[in-house]
C-alpha cells in the first residue's frame, strides 16, 4: 500500500492510492453496491464505462445472502460480481445498528436478529474480520458503533471508547487472517473508523488514540445522520488535522456534490453516498445547472437529453421525454438510465476535482460549481446502503 499525495491547495489533497487492485486517483467517490450489484440494473461492465475507480459493498448484507463463507468458495466478491479494480466493504457495524432489531451490545460484540429471516447472529471485531476476509475486499473497514450524531454526551463516550477498543481487535485479526495460507486476498487493507457524534473534543481524543494504531486509511463515521450541514462541516474542518497525513481520509456516507466539495476543501480524499442511485431510480437527475424531477409534467415533451453535452449512455441516445414514460410505465430501462447518468455525474465531477487540484484552482472550480448548481436539493447522504 502507498498513498502519495500529488498537490495541495489549503487542506485539499490531490493524491494517489495504490493497492493490490490498483491505483485510485483521489478524492474519488465510491460507487454503492451494498449487495455487490448496483440497483438499477447496472453491470460492472457499466461501472467501468462510466469511469468507476472504486465499488463498495456492505459485510452485514452479503453476510445474511447469500453468505460470505459462499462468495469465499466462489473465489472471493472480486470474481463472484467480475470486477477486478479496488472494492471496499463497510463492517456491517452501521447496518447491525440501523436495521437489525433486538440488538443487546456487549464488550465482545453485538448479538442481533437478522432483519431478513429473525435468526439470531453475533458480531463482534473479529467476526466482522473474518467475513471480510472471506469476501476478499481491497480495504476492510473497522467493526464499530455508529451513535445518533445528535446522543448524549455519557452514551457517546462510552460507545467510542469501545470503538476505540474494537479497533485494536480488528488490527491484530486482520494481521492474522492475512498471514494464513488459504486468506484469498493476503494484502487486504483496514481502515479505522473516527467516531464522536457532535462533540469537538471526544472526535479529536478518539482521532489521536487511533492514529498511534498506524492503519492503513481513516473514515469519519456517523456524520449525515441528523446534525446540520454546518455541523457535520464543523465536525469535519476540527477533527481531519488530528488524523494522519500520510493516510487517506474517508467521509462515510456523504453526501450531495455540494457536501463532496465542501468536504474536499477539509482535506478529504474518499467517498460514498447512495444519493445518485436511489435519487436515480425515482427520476431525480444531477446537472451542472440543478437536480431536475423527470416526473414532473414539464418534461413530457422534452426532447432534449437530461443534460446538453452529456456524454453518459442515457444523454448520448435517448431524451426526457423518453425516459419519462418509463420511468412512469414502471420499466426498468427508465431506472438504469437515470442512475447511469446520476453515476456518471458524480465520477465525473470527482475527476474535474482532481483536474482543478492539479492545476491549483480548486477554489474557483468550487466556487463555479456550486453557482451553477444553486438548484440543488440541500439534504445530507446517510451511510452506505443501497
Amino acid at each position: 500500500m502507498m498513498y502519495r499525495i500529488l498537490k495541495q491547495e489549503g487542506r485539499a489533497k490531490r493524491a494517489e492510492f495504490t493497492t493490490v487492485h490498483g491505483t485510485v486517483q483521489t478524492p474519488v467517490f465510491m460507487n454503492v453496491g451494498t449487495v455487490a450489484a448496483i440497483k438499477g440494473a447496472v453491470s460492472t461492465e457499466d461501472l467501468e464505462q462510466i469511469g468507476t475507480q472504486v465499488e463498495l459493498s456492505n459485510t452485514y448484507h452479503l453476510h445474511v445472502r447469500p453468505g460470505d463463507r459462499i462468495i469465499r468458495e466462489l473465489g472471493g466478491l472480486h470474481k463472484f460480481m467480475s470486477w477486478n479494480k479496488p472494492i471496499l466493504t463497510d463492517s456491517g457495524g452501521f447496518q447491525v445498528f440501523s436495521l437489525a432489531g433486538l440488538r443487546r451490545i456487549k464488550e465482545e460484540g453485538v448479538y442481533f436478529h437478522s432483519h431478513i429471516d429473525g435468526r439470531k447472529i453475533f458480531m463482534g471485531p473479529e467476526e466482522s474480520m473474518q467475513i471480510q476476509s472471506n469476501l476478499a475486499s481491497t480495504i476492510a473497514m473497522a467493526f464499530d458503533e455508529c451513535p445518533p450524531s445528535m446522543a448524549e454526551r455519557k452514551y457517546v463516550e462510552d460507545s467510542v471508547a469501545r470503538t476505540a477498543r474494537w479497533l485494536v481487535r480488528c488490527k491484530k485479526e486482520v494481521e492474522r487472517l492475512n498471514g494464513l495460507d488459504d486468506t484469498i486476498n493476503k494484502e487486504q487493507l483496514l481502515f479505522g473508523i473516527n467516531q464522536g457524534a457532535v462533540f469537538d473534543d471526544i472526535r479529536i481524543e478518539h482521532a489521536k488514540r487511533i492514529a498511534d494504531l498506524d492503519c492503513d486509511g481513516y473514515a469519519l463515521g456517523g456524520l449525515a445522520v441528523g446534525e446540520s450541514h454546518e455541523q457535520m462541516y464543523h465536525v469535519i474542518e476540527e477533527t481531519v488535522p488530528y488524523l494522519p497525513t500520510d493516510k487517506p481520509t474517508y467521509l462515510m456516507g456523504v453526501g450531495t456534490p455540494a457536501n463532496i466539495l465542501e468536504a474536499v476543501e477539509r482535506g478529504v480524499d474518499f467517498f460514498d453516498c447512495v444519493y445518485p442511485s436511489r435519487n436515480g431510480r425515482h427520476g431525480h437527475l444531477y446537472t451542472n445547472r440543478g437536480k431536475i424531477n423527470l416526473f414532473n409534467a414539464k418534461y413530457e415533451l422534452d426532447d432534449r437529453p437530461i443534460e446538453e453535452g452529456c456524454p453518459c449512455p442515457a444523454c448520448r441516445r435517448y431524451s426526457r421525454a423518453y425516459i419519462r414514460h418509463l420511468l412512469k410505465a414502471k420499466e426498468m430501462l427508465g431506472m438504469r438510465l437515470c442512475v447511469l447518468h446520476n453515476l456518471y455525474f458524480y465520477n465525473t465531477m470527482m475527476e474535474e476535482i482532481r483536474d482543478a487540484l492539479d492545476a491549483g484552482r480548486f477554489a474557483e472550480y468550487k466556487r463555479n460549481k456550486l453557482s451553477g448548481m444553486q438548484g440543488e436539493g440541500t439534504k445530507s447522504g446517510g451511510e452506505a446502503e443501497d
